[in-house]
């Protein structure tokens, strides 16, 4: 029998020992050779000593270091060699044979077992020549398209970060509060799963909130709980469309839900975004939708506002097409004049609108609490789908939220938060008209709502590197060419204001006007 020893090097502070590729004939060896192993410093030094030896000879074996047939030393003579009680050694060979790493019986022996090629190491004899397995992609082809984009630094919190709340203002000691209220209450039921749909008093705040609210038509029945906006739009592509089934989303559109029907192996289909919101085509027509992704109350990222004539006609192609419309409401709240718009969904009378709405915007955002309100058709597939799939919880935290919201406590966080940002929203408008006012080739986006505005520029301005030029001195903007599908009509950057203070908007605001000027230039 061989053992085969492969690039062993022990090292101590001016000390090494390196064993050459060659065989060895004896368990003596094999003895050698996990001691070796064992007397690097970094080799799991705070295992028990029973467990490092177990996990030492099973590397060796991967490795085939020790290759299939060969015979280990005794438990005594391993036990002095490597001194350590006999029992230590025992316990190991016993966690190697009960794993299939070895086989032997009392009085035979102890012997590598003959296992399956490992796919690493050396080979199995020298004389057998390397076979190089052909290259296989780490990714599946959807994971490919998935992480083709990097997400993080788009989260990066940074003045004029667009789409970041300011939730340093969330108050943390009532939440606090109210948490620790739910726990001293201890209802063992809240630390189950929810199979349900999710916590009912919370259902039916959310309810009542958006019946006066936003004149959504919704019972209590018809709202589930989910992690937030990323995981309604996983569950509506998988239960509402198939395989290559097209969903349209708007163009520039929310780069997020896009990633999530890639995801889910549907065809994108961008269609255009003009003044009044969603502009099908006849071209768009001829591709029978399955799935309508929109965002008509404040379309993201152009801030348009979907006409009452767009949404009738949009709720009639849904209707004609057997289609369904996801109403994403993700920034509603923060509408700084008049009442907020009615939702599409409060005009729907075919029942072909999932409404969807978050916390995260409005709270904070790891808060991972959404919801949807579904038509009643879809109620039950949805809630047990939900339930096999994402397994959902966290009903203490909903629980809170629960609270939180019956109090009053949301209702007063509201109305602050929309003061805050309507505040900064004006500061800035006011900052970067007055450096940038005279220039009639830029245009900054006048809607009363959201969380970021757009400032147009003229197609020969790169915006991409302008957003790059603004980094360079902290501030971070997006482009909105970025956002496109098809190749981009329109030029602007994205300059968000709810997460930098009326202190620095000034100071901030006069920056970018001037990287801006330059540009233009």
């Amino acid at each position: 029998m061989t053992i085969i020893v492969d690039s062993i090097w022990y090292h101590e502070k001016y000390h090494f020992t390196y064993f050459s590729r060659t065989t060895l004939d004896n368990p003596a060896a094999a003895s050698d050779l996990l001691a070796s192993i064992l007397a690097l410093s970094d080799f799991h030094p705070r295992l028990p000593a029973q467990r490092r030896l177990y996990e030492a000879a099973k590397e060796a074996i991967h490795k085939q270091q020790l290759t299939a047939g060969a015979k280990l030393p005794s438990s005594r003579d391993l036990a002095k060699n490597l001194a350590v009680a006999r029992n230590t050694v025992i316990a190991a060979y016993e966690q190697l044979m009960a794993e299939g790493f070895v086989t032997g019986a009392r009085g035979s022996g102890t012997y590598v077992a003959h296992l399956p090629q490992l796919g690493h190491g050396a080979a199995s004899a020298p004389a057998v020549a390397q076979q190089v397995a052909p290259a296989v992609a780490p990714l599946s082809q959807r994971g490919a398209r998935v992480g083709a984009a990097a997400a993080g630094p788009r989260f990066e919190i940074e003045p004029f970060a667009p789409g970041d709340a300011d939730f340093s203002s969330f108050p943390i000691k009532l939440w606090q509060s109210l948490q620790n209220r739910v726990w001293r209450e201890m209802h063992s039921e809240l630390l189950d799963y929810s199979d349900n749909g999710g916590y009912l008093p919370l259902r039916q705040a959310i309810t009542a909130y958006l019946r006066l609210s936003r004149s959504v038509k919704v019972n209590v029945e018809q709202v589930i709980i989910t992690a937030g906006t990323q995981q309604s739009l996983n569950l509506c592509a998988h239960l509402l469309a198939d395989v290559g089934e097209t969903v349209w989303v708007e163009d520039p559109g929310y780069w997020a839900a896009q990633r999530v029907f890639q995801a889910a192996d549907l065809a994108v289909h961008p269609v255009p975004i003009d003044k009044d919101g969603l502009a099908p085509r006849d071209s768009d027509l001829e591709t029978r939708p399955r799935l309508m992704y929109v965002t008509p109350s404040h379309q993201y990222p152009t801030g348009a506002v979907m006409s009452l004539a767009r949404r009738l006609q949009l709720l009639d192609i849904a209707a004609r097409q057997q289609a369904w419309v996801l109403e994403d409401d993700y920034d509603s709240e923060f509408r700084y004049t008049g009442r907020p718009l009615a939702s599409l969904q409060g005009l729907d009378n075919e029942n072909r609108v999932v409404y969807i709405g978050t916390f995260s915007k409005v709270l904070y955002p790891g808060i991972k609490v959404g919801y949807m309100v579904l038509p009643p058709v879809l109620v039950e597939a949805f809630r047990s789908a939900q339930y096999d799939l994402h397994r959902p919880g966290q009903l203490m935290v909903q629980a809170a939220l629960a609270e939180f919201i019956s109090e009053g406590h949301f209702a007063s966080h509201l109305r602050k938060i929309r003061q805050t940002y309507g505040a900064r929203r004006e500061a800035l408008k006011r900052t970067l008209e007055k450096h940038l006012g005279s220039k009639t080739s830029i245009t900054i986006s006048s809607e009363e709502s959201g969380l970021h505005l757009v400032v147009e520029l003229p197609d020969h301005v790169d915006d991409v590197a302008l957003s790059k030029l603004a980094a360079e001195s902290g501030i971070r903007v997006n482009a909105l060419s970025t956002y496109y599908l098809s190749p981009p009509v329109r030029r602007g950057l994205l300059v968000g204001y709810a997460y930098v203070t009326l202190e620095k908007i000034s100071y901030y605001g006069k920056l970018l006007a001037s990287i801006i000027e330059s540009a233009e230039r």
